[in-house]
């Protein structure tokens, strides 16, 4: 541990990104004793700029993570570091969490706060574009590419939506899906009504200069002059700790959690992007995952003052003593 030899806390945080630091900021300001976990792989790693974050607009997210760990230090009963979470044992009130280092500690709540991966599309060149002019989030970086040609990237009615969704940011959309597309001619008229081509060819590579996006080309040789990507695909949350603990998934595969955070196992609470109340779309943006992190903090703090001092979830005192948040 970095700054305290403590390896017992109140709550241990796995995951050090906008839900697991603003979490451990609120924490440590109701004086518990957290440890944050950070396995160091953040899902926006190779963006230069995060968007629609009220007074941090276009700030590099690698600045965030440094700014947010530069404040943390200020509580002492607040340590970070730089280990993953590999197995979490116990139950409620007497976890142990194993780390990769090595560590074993105790805590009595967990907060599983670790994020989510995409699945990049298998596409040369694409990685070299990734995080510059190719994209998974209009509302995070649609705005620099407006009025210019993009390309969306993906399939089924996930791919559609994206499709349709980035009209509002150019009239100019192109709908590439890579292969053969099982569309219907409902659908189909859909698209061409609104202005969006449907390409179904195959896609060989991308090409580009210092990760700007410059044409698709497609296994016939031809080619498609475009300036930004966005792409729709599938998301992972690492299975190990869930599986283990026996978290309930969503059917979109994320951590279901009810109004504060509480997953189905008592003691285990889930914020950020692998976190979703069921039925709740998967919305992925640097503020909400930060949000959820504070409320998942809040819902923390206090089932452990209930418990300390007695109550039990099945109080109606559970509600009152939330209100005062």
């Amino acid at each position: 541990m970095t700054r305290s030899s403590a390896a017992s806390f109140d709550v241990v945080v796995v995951g050090a990104g906008p839900a697991g630091l603003n979490a451990a900021l609120v924490l440590g300001r109701a004086s518990l004793r957290v440890l944050v976990l950070d396995a160091g792989q953040p899902r926006n790693a190779t963006s230069r700029a995060m968007h629609g974050f009220l007074s941090l607009d276009g700030l590099d997210p690698a600045e965030l993570r440094r700014i947010a760990r530069l404040q943390l230090e200020a509580y002492p009963n607040v340590d970070l570091v730089s280990e993953a979470a590999t197995e979490v044992s116990g139950s409620n009130g007497a976890f142990e969490i194993f780390a990769s280092r090595g560590d074993v500690v105790t805590t009595r709540k967990v907060l599983l706060a670790m994020g989510i991966q995409d699945d990049l599309p298998d596409i040369d060149g694409f990685t070299d574009c990734y995080g510059r002019s190719a994209f998974h989030c209009p509302y995070c970086d649609g705005w620099e590419f407006r009025h210019q040609s993009i390309v969306v990237l993906g399939t089924g009615a996930g791919g559609l939506r994206m499709a349709l969704l980035l009209l509002a940011w150019s009239p100019d959309v192109v709908f590439c899906t890579d292969g053969p597309a099982d569309y219907s001619p409902e659908d189909r008229a859909l698209l061409a009504t609104q202005g969006v081509s449907l390409e179904e060819r195959k896609i060989v590579r991308l090409e580009g200069e210092d990760g700007q996006l410059e044409r698709v080309v497609f296994v016939d040789g031809a080619s498609l002059s475009r300036r930004a990507l966005f792409f729709h695909g599938p998301t992972r949350i690492d299975p190990a700790l869930t599986q283990k603990l026996g978290c309930l998934t969503t059917d979109a595969g994320r951590i279901e959690i009810d109004e504060g955070g509480r997953t189905s196992v008592p003691g285990v609470y889930a914020a950020g992007d692998a976190a979703r109340r069921r039925g709740q779309h998967p919305v992925s943006q640097v503020i909400l995952a930060a949000a959820s992190g504070a409320l998942a903090a809040i819902t923390m703090q206090q089932d452990l003052m209930q418990e300390d001092v007695g109550l039990t979830p099945s109080l109606p005192a559970r509600g009152r003593l939330r209100e005062l948040s």
